[in-house]
């Protein structure tokens, strides 16, 4: 009860009035004193918070036999007016924003901290929409997985490029790295990048080890990090069948 009360709040009610409206729909058509006592709002506040659900038409109010009666407005009437005026306000709110962000001044290059696993999926759904013409990406299997319809809706007007870990039939354009001891003993060291058109680029963590990543439009980043995924597709290529010493080398380098 307190989660649905809470909600109901967040659609731009007060708790008196969500506890209010809530004891109405459960008795129906009661008495002031019916549902101070039921929805445990205070007496000394009940007639103020009924007369203010009253003025924003959630319930209705009639004298029967010299009392005053108090009746919700059906639950689908209610749903259905709040629905409408969410839809004009988030319309509203969108043209204004859009409006805003066309007027803006052309910002400089960024690089901009994304938080939050459901932000960074879906500022990355929302990159790959926005793409006309190549999506670049490297991704391991879970950040795959939770962005494949995305990337299937652009197979057929933009080229799809790049490198996959860990998947056994990933799309066309995407290239699977070869099975070696540091894929298999990575853990929790696994990463993303999704490149847009070459303008804009999201990279980071996996989400699995820590809901940060980051975004930028900054043309060296893009630049490098590209180049790094077509470094990787190339000796992928050409180690395929030899790569013993790779792992050595490797780590001579980083020691």
């Amino acid at each position: 009860m307190e989660e649905l009360i809470h909600k109901i709040q967040t659609l731009g009610f007060n708790k008196y009035e969500a506890k209010s409206y809530v004891s109405l729909v459960r008795q129906g058509t009661s008495s002031a004193y019916q549902v101070s006592k039921d929805s445990g709002v205070p007496r000394a506040r009940i007639y103020e918070v009924l007369n203010d659900l009253e003025e924003k038409g959630m319930v209705l109010k009639e004298e029967v036999n010299d009392n005053i009666l108090y009746s919700p407005l059906p639950v689908d009437v209610f749903l259905e007016s709040i629905e409408s005026k969410w839809k004009d306000t988030f319309e509203s709110v969108k043209k204004e924003l859009k409006w805003f962000e066309k007027e803006e001044p052309e910002a400089d290059t960024r690089v901009t901290t994304l938080k939050g696993e459901d932000n960074i999926l879906s500022f990355c759904r929302i990159l790959l929409r926005r793409a006309e013409k190549r999506v670049v990406a490297s991704l391991w299997e879970s950040m795959y997985q939770q962005l494949l319809d995305d990337l299937k809706k652009k197979q057929t007007d933009c080229s799809l490029k790049g490198m996959v870990f860990q998947i056994a039939d990933p799309l066309p354009g995407l290239e699977v790295h070869r099975q070696t001891d540091y894929v298999q003993n990575i853990g929790d060291h696994k990463w993303f990048i999704l490149s847009i058109d070459g303008k804009e680029m999201v990279y980071g963590h996996s989400l699995e080890q820590k809901d940060t990543a980051f975004y930028t439009d900054d043309p060296v980043h893009i630049y490098l990090l590209e180049n790094y995924i077509w470094h990787d597709i190339l000796v992928n290529r050409l180690a395929k069948d030899s790569d013993s010493w790779i792992a050595s080398e490797r780590e001579k380098f980083f020691s």
